[in-house]
């Protein structure tokens, strides 16, 4: 058995972002400003605060005291897997989008990458909208944290247990237009 060849296709060399773009190394310049850079990695580190909050900590969201065993979860749900590669590529995303007016939207499946995906709602606020007991302050936060793969949260409350935020998380649908700060983001 053969397998049919396929003539190459001409690659455009235009300043449209296509899959079959110019690499990486090609970009001239540097290709974010400091300032980009900076924002960058302060949205990457509170994603990831708020992912491990959510994970682990079921008091003193803020850690305005020293960490002490009664701010832990009892019992772990969850674990820490995927969420820095999910938060990576969703922030950098939100930059191409921004940077070149994309139409596009990030989709993240069912596993335990759930607080990748919540984490940047939140930051976003508009997981605060659908769910306004976890405001954007710190009883907000506390409860964002604690509701999080804890047994004893509430059962209003969307993700009960981590299997149940694992499937869930691809209902969170985040729309382009998305902005470091805000996005338009839809829950189907």
């Amino acid at each position: 058995m053969t397998t049919p060849s396929r003539k190459p296709e001409t690659v455009p060399r235009d300043e449209t972002i296509i899959a079959y773009g110019p690499a990486r190394s090609t970009v001239k310049g540097t290709p974010l400003s400091m300032d980009e850079l900076r924002k960058i990695d302060a949205y990457w580190q509170a994603s990831l605060y708020l992912c491990l909050g959510m994970l682990y900590l079921m008091d003193n969201p803020l850690l305005r005291e020293p960490l002490k065993q009664e701010h832990i979860k009892p019992r772990l749900l969850g674990h820490w897997g995927s969420d820095p590669g999910q938060c990576f590529t969703y922030i950098h995303f939100n930059q191409l989008i921004n940077k070149y007016d994309l139409n596009a939207i990030y989709i993240s499946g069912p596993g335990h990458g759930a607080p990748s995906v919540l984490s940047q709602a939140y930051l976003e606020g508009t997981y605060s909208e659908v769910y306004p007991d976890k405001s954007e302050d710190l009883a907000g936060l506390q409860r964002f944290f604690k509701q999080f793969s804890f047994l004893g949260a509430s059962a209003a409350t969307p993700h009960l247990r981590h299997q149940a935020a694992s499937t869930r998380a691809v209902s969170w649908v985040t729309a382009s237009r998305m902005h470091l700060g805000r996005s338009s983001t839809i829950r189907t």
